[in-house]
Parts: structure tokens; C-alpha cells; sequence
């Protein structure tokens, strides 16, 4: 109980200690007289005055240090614009590291960024940054402080490079930004420089590393008047021309292996009154993004991939639910679901075709049509919603040459609404947040494939529990509610998230007359903000019946999870490192039958030396616990207990050759377990070329692998000894001609192999005891892909971007579970490839 007191103590201590960084004053706007040419030069008299900010101050590599050069920085505005003029002095010009990249792709090099909060809410707001090669980069930022690189505006920026370092010139339209209309404007404001040599950041004011909070602590920018949010109407249509050669079997009448597809559509963004601004797209083409890796998922799990698409990207963060107010949300096998995926809108058609002797079907969905509001339609309330609706999908069959057609996907709309208020300062906020998907069919068939529809609804929050604030409880309570025929509320019963045909279950049972299905989740954090000692504690459960999935993600359901953990930061710069701190926690998870899935202690470290070369230990114990899911849907197993130790080390990313190793390991008792060494290198030859490359090495050995259900098994499961063994790599070779003209490429191969052996039926249930079981089939695989792609950008007036996209599948598979690399790389070599050819060109109309 004393050490207890006592760390609490020190953390207030230390609370009070952090509290005392000033905020520096206000920050003046002069209002021009005549024009700013933006091209990096300060030639004009407005950036000759006397209104210069200069105290700026490091945050690393000493924190709170003076900086290494001087910066200077003013800011003028006009009716249309905010203007920014920086004179970054350097007393070595020839030592500023100029790199080029794709916009908003992060390299290291010399750079500086404005940040703006407009709303003046403290929570929120825009960056916009230039490095010294004329690179832009450009997000929003949330929860104060959080950033989120997908909104592209159109600004424009520019450098110089003199004897003195070098000079930016910004331009910011005021379309680019939404603020409430006023007499008097009163923003937030911040600035930031990067000396990349030196691996130093320097703000106007930073957030200190053992506290929260980045927007809030923010200066006043004053002086504005007499301007308007913008309200201008911007136009991004597109045409694109698309062909593909595929793989096609001889004979089929739907595909003589290439087809060329000429297409085109519309985006739109406009203000809606002064604080809210409205995205919609007709036909979006998403075809210039980087393809998904290829993976090889024996799990019960659904594979979550990462949305790429444009539209559904940019501000996507308006969506987040559950983890707002704190700033470290800890899991420890909590399956946190993900409220809104927007890869659910335009997915592959989720209907079964009927046999026939060749189907021609989509391979996505069509959006008819989608549209997003965001912003504030109060001081203190943000709100954010999108809807979409995508198209009645057919496959066309033939069989003896007769054709027939058959739905695989019913028309459907798609919707999501967000609120959030905060009260008092920002010391308590309260959100909701609600998600639908409706679907209207043709086909009887379909009645019983999917849910008619799903709802959601939802209310998170967070509440700081002290003036300094120090302590926040923050979390999240929601509901979900699905329908549909009795045939597919069944189905759902018994899918992978559920398993309620579970024998030996007490929390639940399968109800084939059921046709609507509803549950619950909650999970509510207690988490320190500030100061150098570290606490996080969480308890949440997701009933039985609780489904997301149909518009979110989730993994899993029925369970109950809870943590306790800590530790402690160094953030003061030694003579060995920058940054240190020592983490550890005890964690559980439950059923609702009350048995224990998993649980253990867990302990890491991170330490940042004084050269940037960081190393990040950890190492875990689980204790032996049930497993409610090895038999899918079958009686619960048991889980023997095992070790976690891994670590992830990495040199300077500012380095022209910069290396990490990333290394895990987990094992159990009899040789089971799991390991896998990832090490990678990045090269930056000249200053506009990137070349990456990760591979990775995993072996996995699992003494009761799921095969099968086999009803002449015990309990109808049929279980194997599995060596898989998979080799893959991530190759990126990147290339920047120009800040606006760039080609990047990127290659995965994959060789995955898996051995079955010694089949084998659980005797008895909560044990982790087989007996023998002749099993008939063969379930050894070896499969081989390669996939890749190049994109050439070039945006050739702001806003306007032409793209060529080139992608390339190749896969191969054979019944043969020996690992053998080299004739597997053949095989894949020699694999007939799929190629897609894309052309787009946009035009960017602000009307």
C-alpha cells in the first residue's frame, strides 16, 4: 500500500512539475496591401515587419532545450488566403538534407509545418507542412492531438535555399479550412521545425513527453478580420480506361482473357454554411491504390485489411468510436471492434452463385453513390455522417450453352452518424454514434444468405476525474441489432463470431427459430495523462449476441477482459539516451460460462539511445486456460500455458541505410509454438530515390490444428499435427522526379507450406488429450503468390492528378506440405500472370 501512495504521489508531483511550460502570446496576422508571389523567396515588405515569432523551443532531442538555428516566422492574410513567411537559419546552408517523395509520404529531410486550429475548440485542427525539396504534406488533427494524414487540401507552399539556411512561402486558401464566422478571429496556432541532421524538433510549444495534450496548449493567432469561411464548390471529375488480361479456361464464354473498359465519374467538395463541409462521389474509381498482401488465414478470423480507397480515407477519423478523451488505450486481447469499416461499402458480392458450367460475376460491388458531412454544427459539437448506397448485383451462368442470370448481391444502403459534445473546458465529452445497413432483395436465395438489416447504436465518452487533468476515465457502451429469416439468424448463430451450437454451452443456445438477434458491448478505460509514472486499467465485455460486422469488424463475442498495468518513463536526455521507459500488467479474459480463454503477465521496455537507435524488449507468461474456439463450434479444449519473448530494434530512419529486426516468439509445451524474424533495410542512395526491403521468415507448430468436422470423429472434429513454414517479403522501390511527379512500385512474394500429420479427434472435452483418427483426405498445401504493382502520379496542376497503374497477380498451389524455397520460387515465377492496366485523369474545378 506505501509503494502505492507513494507512486501516486510522485505522479502529482511530477503533473505539477510538467504544468508549469508557459504558453507563449499571442500570435499576430498583418493584413496584406499587395500581392505575395509564392515562390519561397521573402522579397515582399509584409515579411520585413516587426512581428516575427522566434521563441521557438526543442522537444528533441532536450527537451525544453534552445534550438540549434534560429527560426523566424510571420503571418499575413488577405480575403481569399492565410499567408506564412519562415526564415529557418542554418549556419551550415550545405548541410540541410533536401529529399524528395510522393505527397504526404513520409522521409526524412530538413522541414517546417504550421498548424491551425480555426474552430478554436482546442481539440481539433489542420497541419500543413513543406520540407526543403518542395514536398507537401497535410492532415487533420483529433483528440487534441492526434493526427490523421488522409485529407489532401489544395495549398500551395515553396522554398529557398541561401547562404542565410532557407525561407518558405505558404498559401492557404480559407476554402481549405471551415471556422465559424465572426467579427474578430481568434485561431490556435502552432509551428514546427525539423532539423533532420541533428534528428531536432523544435515548436513554438511542444508537448512535454510525460504529459497529454497538443492542441490545447496552443498560442492565440489574432489580428483576422473581415474574411469568410470559404464557400467555394470544388470538382474533381474523372475518366479512366482500364484493361485487363486474365487467366481464362478454354471455352468460356465470358472471358477471352483481356477486355478493355473505358469509365468515368465525379467527386465534390463544398462548404456547408461556415463549419461544415460536404464530400460526395458518383461511380468513385479507386483503381491507383496499392493492392492487399497476400495471406495465407487458417484461423477462424476474418483477414482485416486496411482501407486505401481516397474517398473513404480522407477524414476518416471523424468515425472513431470508443477511444476519445485518453490518450493510451491498452488491449491485452481485447478485441476491440472497429465500429465503422468502410471496406464493408463495395465488397465482393457476398451471395453464392448457383452451379453452372461458367459464371461471369463482379468482383466488387458497385457504389451508386456516396456522400459525407462533417464538422461542427455547434461550438461544441463535432458531427460527421456518411451515407452510401451500392448496387443489385447478378452473375451471369451458362449451362449447355443456355444462359441464365442469378443475384449475388441485393441493392443495399449503407449509413453512419457521429456526435460528439464536450462540456466544461473539454473535461468531459459525450458522444454517439449510430450505423446501419438496410438491404432490399430480389431473390429468395439471397433472403437467407444475408441479414436484412443491422443496426448499431452506440454512446462513448470520457471524464477527467481532476482540475490538473491527470486521471480520465473514457469508454464506450453500445448495442447491436440484427434481422433476417429465421434460415439466416440461424447461420449467423453458428458463424465463427458466435458458436452457438456449442454442446457444453451455459450462457446460450441456438434458437433456429430466432429472427433478429441482439446483444451488447462496453469497455471503459481508467488511464494517467501526465507525469512520469505510467497507469492504464481497463474492464470490457462483448456478450454472446453482440454483432458489429455487417458494417464494422469484430472478431469475436462472448467475452469478458480485463487489465491492470504500469510502469515508468524517463524523458529527460542523458548522457546514454533520449527516451526510456520500463511497462508491465496482468490481464484476464473471460466467458460468459465464467471459464478463463486466456490471461498472463507481461512486461516491455523501450529505449531510445542518444545516436536514435531505439530497442523495444517485451516478454509475456500465459497460465494454462480454456479454449472456446480450437473445435469450432464443438466442445471447449484446453490451452497449455507458454512464454512470449520477442523485440523490435531499429537504427536512425534518418541514415541513408537504415535497418530494423522485428523477432517474436511463442512456446508451449511438446515443441508447439510459433516464431518469426522480420529484419528489413531501407537505402536512400541519392535524395529522390527510396529502395525497401522486409523480408520475413515464420514457422508455426501447432499440435491440434483444426481440419475438419468428420462425423465419424469424437465430438465431429478432426484435428493434425501442422508444420507450416512461410516465407514473404515487402519490396518497395520508390521514386520522386519531381515534389509532383513520382512512381512507386511495390512487390509481396509469399511461399506458404503446410504439413499435416497425425490426425487425431479430442477425447475429452476441457482437456488438451487426442486419440488417434483415421482421417481420409489430404490437407498439405503449398502456395505460392506474387503480387505487385507500379503508380506513376503526377499532379500537373494543384488538385488535377493523372495516374498509370500497373498491377500483376501470380499464384500457384500444390497438395505437398514440404517446404522446399527454391523449386517453390520457380513454380511462382513460371505462374501465368493476371494483369490489370489502369489509366486516370482528374481535373480540379473551385468554383
Amino acid at each position: 500500500m506505501k509503494t502505492v501512495v507513494a507512486l501516486l504521489s510522485l505522479s502529482f508531483v511530477n503533473a505539477a512539475f510538467a504544468a508549469g511550460v508557459p504558453t507563449p502570446p499571442p500570435v499576430q496576422a498583418v493584413r496584406l496591401t499587395s500581392p505575395i508571389s509564392v515562390d519561397g523567396v521573402l522579397s515582399e515588405p509584409v515579411w520585413q515587419g516587426g512581428n516575427a515569432v522566434i521563441e521557438f523551443r526543442q522537444r528533441d532531442p532536450v527537451e525544453g532545450g534552445t534550438p540549434s538555428q534560429r527560426t523566424e516566422v510571420r503571418v499575413a492574410y488577405d480575403e481569399d488566403a492565410l499567408y506564412v513567411g519562415a526564415r529557418l537559419y542554418d549556419s551550415a546552408p550545405d548541410s540541410i538534407i533536401s529529399r524528395l517523395s510522393r505527397r504526404d509520404v513520409s522521409i526524412p529531410a530538413d522541414r517546417f509545418s504550421i498548424y491551425l486550429d480555426p474552430y478554436h475548440d482546442k481539440r481539433t485542427g489542420y497541419y500543413f507542412l513543406v520540407n526543403v525539396a518542395d514536398v507537401l504534406f497535410d492532415g487533420t488533427l483529433s483528440n487534441d492531438g492526434w493526427e490523421d494524414s488522409s485529407w489532401d487540401g489544395v495549398w500551395e507552399a515553396k522554398t529557398h535555399v541561401d547562404e542565410k539556411g532557407w525561407t518558405v512561402e505558404m498559401r492557404i486558401p480559407y476554402s481549405q479550412l471551415r471556422f465559424e464566422k465572426a467579427d474578430q478571429y481568434v485561431w490556435g496556432v502552432n509551428f514546427r521545425r525539423v532539423v533532420a541532421r541533428h534528428n531536432e524538433e523544435d515548436f513554438l510549444v511542444y508537448q512535454p513527453k510525460s504529459e497529454a495534450g497538443f492542441v490545447s496548449r496552443w498560442p492565440d493567432l489574432v489580428g483576422i478580420q473581415g474574411i469568410h469561411s470559404g464557400s467555394s464548390v470544388e470538382l474533381m471529375p474523372y475518366a479512366t480506361s482500364k484493361g485487363e488480361f486474365l487467366q481464362h479456361a478454354t471455352g468460356d464464354p465470358f472471358n477471352n482473357g483481356h477486355e478493355v473498359e473505358p469509365d468515368g465519374g465525379v467527386d465534390l467538395r463544398m462548404g456547408v454554411g461556415s463549419k461544415m463541409t460536404l464530400n460526395a462521389t458518383v461511380n468513385p474509381d479507386f483503381g491507383q491504390v496499392e493492392i492487399d498482401p497476400a495471406v495465407v488465414n487458417l484461423s477462424d478470423v476474418e483477414t482485416y485489411f486496411q482501407e486505401k480507397r481516397p474517398f473513404f480515407v480522407e477524414g476518416s477519423s471523424i468515425f472513431h468510436f470508443g477511444n476519445e478523451g485518453g490518450n493510451s488505450y491498452w488491449g491485452f486481447n481485447w478485441p476491440d471492434p472497429t465500429f465503422f469499416y468502410s471496406r464493408r461499402i463495395g465488397r465482393s458480392p457476398q451471395g453464392a452463385a448457383p452451379n453452372a458450367d461458367y459464371t461471369d460475376a463482379p468482383i466488387g460491388t458497385s457504389i451508386l453513390g456516396a456522400a459525407k458531412l462533417v464538422g461542427k454544427i455547434a461550438p461544441s459539437w463535432n458531427f460527421g455522417t456518411m451515407q452510401a448506397i451500392t448496387a443489385k448485383e447478378q452473375a451471369t451462368l451458362e449451362t449447355g450453352g443456355v444462359r441464365s442470370k442469378a443475384e449475388i448481391e441485393p441493392l443495399a444502403y449503407y449509413g453512419v452518424v457521429r456526435t460528439q459534445k464536450e462540456f466544461k473546458d473539454r473535461r468531459q465529452g459525450l458522444g454517439f454514434m449510430t450505423t446501419l445497413a438496410q438491404r432490399s432483395f430480389e431473390s429468395d436465395a439471397m433472403r437467407d444468405q444475408l441479414n436484412r438489416s443491422s443496426l448499431m447504436n452506440g454512446m462513448d465518452g470520457w471524464l477527467f476525474l481532476d482540475k490538473n487533468k491527470v486521471w480520465v476515465i473514457s469508454g464506450w457502451s453500445a448495442m447491436s441489432l440484427l434481422s433476417g429469416t429465421a434460415a439466416r439468424i440461424t447461420a449467423l448463430q453458428q458463424n465463427s463470431l458466435h458458436y452457438f451450437q456449442r454442446p457444453d454451452a451455459e450462457a446460450f443456445h441456438l434458437d433456429t427459430d430466432a429472427t433478429s438477434l441482439t446483444g451488447w458491448g462496453s469497455r471503459y478505460w481508467l488511464n494517467k495523462q501526465k507525469g512520469n509514472v505510467i497507469f492504464n486499467a481497463a474492464l470490457g465485455a462483448l456478450s454472446p449476441k453482440f454483432d458489429v460486422s455487417d458494417v464494422g469488424f469484430q472478431s469475436r463475442s462472448d467475452l469478458i477482459n480485463s487489465h491492470i498495468g504500469g510502469g515508468y518513463k524517463w524523458t529527460q536526455t542523458t548522457k546514454t539516451h533520449q527516451y526510456m521507459d520500463v511497462l508491465g500488467a496482468v490481464f484476464a479474459s473471460y466467458n460468459f460460462d465464467g471459464d478463463p480463454i486466456w490471461g498472463g503477465i507481461w512486461s516491455a521496455g523501450d529505449i531510445t539511445f542518444l545516436n536514435n537507435w531505439s530497442l523495444n524488449p517485451r516478454i509475456a507468461y500465459n497460465p494454462q486456460t480454456v479454449n472456446d474456439r480450437r473445435t469450432r463450434g464443438g466442445p471447449v479444449s484446453l490451452n497449455p500455458p507458454g512464454v512470449e519473448i520477442g523485440t523490435y530494434a531499429e537504427t536512425n530512419s534518418k541514415s541513408k541505410f537504415y535497418y530494423y529486426i522485428d523477432t517474436d516468439g511463442y512456446f508451449q509445451q511438446e515443441g508447439q509454438g510459433n516464431w518469426y524474424v522480420s529484419p528489413g533495410v531501407e537505402w536512400k542512395p541519392i535524395s529522390n530515390l527510396l529502395v525497401s526491403f522486409g523480408p520475413t521468415y515464420e514457422h508455426n507448430v501447432a499440435q491440434a490444428a483444426f481440419v475438419g468436422v468428420d462425423p465419424g470423429a469424437n465430438f465431429g472434429r478432426v484435428f493434425a499435427h501442422l508444420d507450416q513454414r512461410t516465407v514473404s517479403a515487402n519490396i518497395r522501390l520508390n521514386w520522386s522526379v519531381t515534389p509532383n511527379l513520382s512512381v512507386q512500385t511495390y512487390v509481396q512474394p509469399l511461399i506458404s507450406s503446410g504439413d499435416y500429420t497425425d490426425y487425431k479427434a479430442l477425447a475429452k472435452e476441457r482437456t488438451f488429450d487426442f486419440v488417434p483418427y483415421a482421417y481420409a483426405g489430404n490437407r498439405d498445401f503449398n502456395s505460392k503468390s506474387l503480387r505487385g504493382n507500379a503508380v506513376v502520379r503526377w499532379e500537373y496542376l494543384p488538385g488535377s492528378t493523372m495516374f498509370l497503374v500497373w498491377t500483376q497477380q501470380r499464384s500457384d498451389s500444390e497438395n505437398d506440405g514440404e517446404f522446399r524455397f527454391g523449386p517453390s520460387f520457380h513454380r511462382l515465377v513460371d505462374a501465368r500472370a493476371d494483369n490489370i492496366l489502369l489509366a486516370k485523369l482528374s481535373y480540379y474545378f473551385n468554383l
